[in-house]
């Protein structure tokens, strides 16, 4: 009875990771599919195969859209507001876990209260900043802006490795002369190193993937993003549906390739962020 009860939840436990898998992968899976593919395949049976596997669709989207100045435009933001973000986060979280200063909690629930803001409701305000300092159509506001929008949760991870550290690995490196920033840099910061990898991935998917602030923020394509180039391929009467799939697969490749390189550092800091002490 015992054996049989296993096997039915053996059986239940496959069925409903199967089901996850295909939920998750299956619009991957068909949007790969479809990049193969020509306009009237689509149009006729969007489930079927492609008839032949070639390289139509993405020479279309290469032709009709600037995306690789796109891509250049979509990493340089990408990185910086990614780098940038990250450190002065991770030093920020670092004085609010460790310094005792009046308003540290005010401080923190400043921060808590900005992830119930929905971001619709940012872009007026965010909008008439960017253009009052001059940063409008520039790398740097949107940099500025992508680092902003990632502060809250980058904070709240952080925080949590370095609550996990014990007060007692600081104390000996000052006892052996290490000042307060020669322990922050050398000591405490790599032993947040899946904190920051998570954090880091986190925030480089939020603006490798943001739209609408890349679009009100920006005109010109020497400053435009990535998920920008998807408008190339659709007009009032025509679509090409080809080259649209074809620019998504290049436009999301990038965010898989990360993730998979860096999941299990994702996954330790994750871990490790949920136990303190």
């Amino acid at each position: 009875m015992k054996e049989k009860n296993n096997l039915i939840a053996l059986i239940l436990r496959g069925i409903f990771l199967g089901g996850i898998t295909l939920i998750s992968m299956g619009p991957l899976l068909w949007i790969i599919m479809s990049s193969f593919k020509t306009n009237e395949e689509i149009l006729s049976s969007a489930f079927s195969l492609p008839t032949h596997f070639g390289a139509e669709g993405y020479l279309a989207a290469l032709k009709l859209s600037p995306i690789f100045q796109y891509y250049g435009n979509s990493l340089i933001i990408a990185f910086f507001s990614t780098f940038g973000g990250v450190l002065i986060v991770a030093m920020a979280a670092y004085i609010i876990v460790r310094v005792r200063f009046r308003g540290s909690q005010f401080l923190l629930l400043m921060f808590s209260s900005s992830l119930l803001i929905p971001i619709s409701a940012l872009l007026m305000p965010i909008y008439i900043i960017i253009t009052r300092i001059g940063l409008y159509d520039s790398k740097l506001g949107l940099i500025l802006v992508y680092a902003a929008l990632g502060l809250p949760t980058s904070l709240f991870l952080l925080r949590a490795h370095f609550q996990s550290i014990p007060r007692e690995i600081e104390e000996a490196a000052y006892v052996d002369g290490c000042g307060f920033m020669r322990t922050f840099l050398t000591i405490v910061l790599p032993m947040v190193k899946p904190g920051l990898a998570a954090a880091g991935v986190m925030q480089f998917l939020t603006s490798w993937n943001e739209f609408t602030f890349a679009l009100v923020l920006t005109k010109s394509k020497g400053v435009r993003t990535l998920p920008l180039a998807l408008s190339y391929f659709t007009s009032q009467f025509s679509f090409n549906y080809t080259a649209m799939f074809a620019a998504l697969v290049m436009v999301i490749l990038p965010s898989i390739v990360i993730y998979v390189l860096l999941q299990e550092q994702i996954t330790d800091s994750l871990v490790a962020g949920s136990v303190k002490g």
